[in-house]
């Protein structure tokens, strides 16, 4: 039997970066993955090929609306969809052996196979022939992820209804697309199809878009959307799909109940969130515990119930992102370590790679007044900006909020091109516990779209200097 320090059951985000940051400290480490590529959902089905569509869209878009502006006439563009995908594939290939090549560099055992928890310290390895091995584990960290939730009356086939894994392998451009979810995946992949021709139509059955995110934020941002030209159907739910046609026909009718509609489309793309995935994981015969959501109910310090078994990223409480992942699997590396390891949830930044993008850190407005806590507001927006203005990139704005008392930047929220690099910034200042005089006193290159930041700082206090 094959004994190690640490045997980490996924390869997604957290728990690569949690293998590679054990063997580091001197760990005699193992993976387990069911996938035959290293990187779970993010590098594989998720995060990375997304980007790249998202990219590739973009400029597809640019050649036909921004670049004549510019003086560059390249004519109308032809899209090449197989090429663009494998554009795609080719830099998720590189990303998944960049996990495969960190593994051999830091000694960590990969097995391939289904991983399956027997008990404390011990995992099993079901390869795809049949064949079992027993791993020996003084500790065990479960990194399986999430994985896509369903829709009742609406069934994924990833060929004409399909989650966000279908929807990054389409073999043409649908001419209608209805998305049913209005979050970051629903917005992300609907935006892909929408610059590449299809007329999307989104249908949320919250009131808003972006549930959870600043409210002035997504109310901005749907209109942004709109300018562009996606469709959407707030405070709706989709009760069910006939598949029987060659259009598939969506029964919409209000959230609240009352006269349902039939809208038409040729995909359907499924983005109502995701679950966490324990399926086939052993838990309940190990005595691991769930909480109500079906999440590995963990202490603050990512222990289960049972010794020696951890879990991290989505399979446990808090926002389903890779980034919130790599910290943890850093922190329960250090800890077993004996170090102390930590994750600051107040400083998880979120994005929506959109164009323009949207990125967000710490506290909403609406978080703040259901706390009763006193802030002030700073804001900025990106047509005051010289960058954005001679790049004619001027949609968005900079918002800063900040404790009455203390000045403390409490939550910082940007709409604007590059917003996802900007926002960093801001987190830095808070994991510091900076305030916004500390920003607005810090000097920004010029000209830069960075400089919104600190104007937003400004504004707080009211002296914001261009506007």
């Amino acid at each position: 039997m094959a004994s190690y320090d640490l045997v980490v059951i996924g390869t997604g985000p957290g728990g690569y970066v949690c293998a590679i940051r054990a063997a580091q400290l001197g760990m005699k480490v193992a993976v387990v993955e069911k996938w035959p590529t290293f990187g779970g959902t993010c590098l594989n089905v998720g995060c990375i090929p997304s980007k790249a569509l998202l990219q590739a869209s973009e400029r597809y878009e640019e050649v036909t609306h921004m670049l004549p502006k510019m003086g560059i006439g390249v004519g109308k563009p032809k899209l090449d969809l197989a090429t663009m995908m494998k554009f795609k594939t080719d830099g998720v290939d590189g990303n998944v052996k960049g996990v495969d090549f960190l593994f051999k560099k830091n000694k960590i055992t990969p097995y391939v196979g289904t991983g399956r928890i027997v008990s404390a310290g011990k995992v099993e390895v079901k390869s795809g022939d049949g064949k079992t091995e027993i791993l020996d584990a003084k500790n065990i960290v479960i990194a399986t992820g999430s994985d896509v939730a369903k829709l009742k009356g609406v069934d994924i086939d990833e060929k004409r209804i399909v989650s966000s894994t279908g929807a990054l392998v389409l073999d043409k451009v649908p001419e209608k697309m209805l998305v049913i979810g209005a979050g970051v995946i629903g917005l992300e992949l609907g935006s892909v199809w929408r610059r590449l021709g299809s007329q999307v139509t989104v249908v949320e059955f919250l009131d808003r878009i972006l549930p959870g995110m600043d409210g002035e934020i997504a109310r901005s941002f749907q209109r942004i959307l709109e300018k562009q030209g996606m469709t959407f159907r707030l405070g709706a739910k989709v009760t069910g799909a006939d598949t029987s046609g060659k259009k598939l026909k969506a029964s919409v009718e209000p959230a609240a109940g009352g006269k349902a509609e039939t809208i038409e489309a040729d995909v359907v793309l499924v983005a109502i969130g995701r679950v966490p995935y324990t399926e086939g994981l052993g838990l309940k015969e190990a005595g691991v515990a769930l909480d109500q959501r079906g999440r590995v109910q963990t202490d603050g310090h990512f222990a289960t119930n049972v010794k020696g078994i951890y879990a991290i990223g989505d399979v446990i409480a808090g926002p389903m992102l890779a980034h919130k992942a790599e910290d943890e699997g850093i922190a329960i590396a250090e800890i077993l370590a004996g170090q102390a390891g930590h994750t600051n949830y107040d400083v998880i930044p979120g994005v929506v790679y959109t164009f323009p993008e949207v990125a967000t850190v710490g506290k909403t407005e609406e978080e703040l007044k259901q706390a009763g806590v006193a802030y002030n507001v700073g804001k900025f927006p990106f047509t005051a900006n010289g960058r954005t203005k001679v790049n004619q990139t001027t949609d968005g704005f900079v918002k800063i909020l900040a404790d009455a008392k203390t000045d403390r930047v409490l939550g910082a929220h940007i709409i604007g091109a590059e917003a996802g690099e900007m926002i960093h910034e801001a987190a830095v200042l808070m994991e510091f516990g900076g305030s916004a005089e500390d920003l607005a006193r810090t000097c920004h290159a010029h000209p830069t779209r960075s400089e919104a930041v600190k104007e937003a700082a400004l504004a707080v206090a009211k002296r914001a200097i261009h506007m």
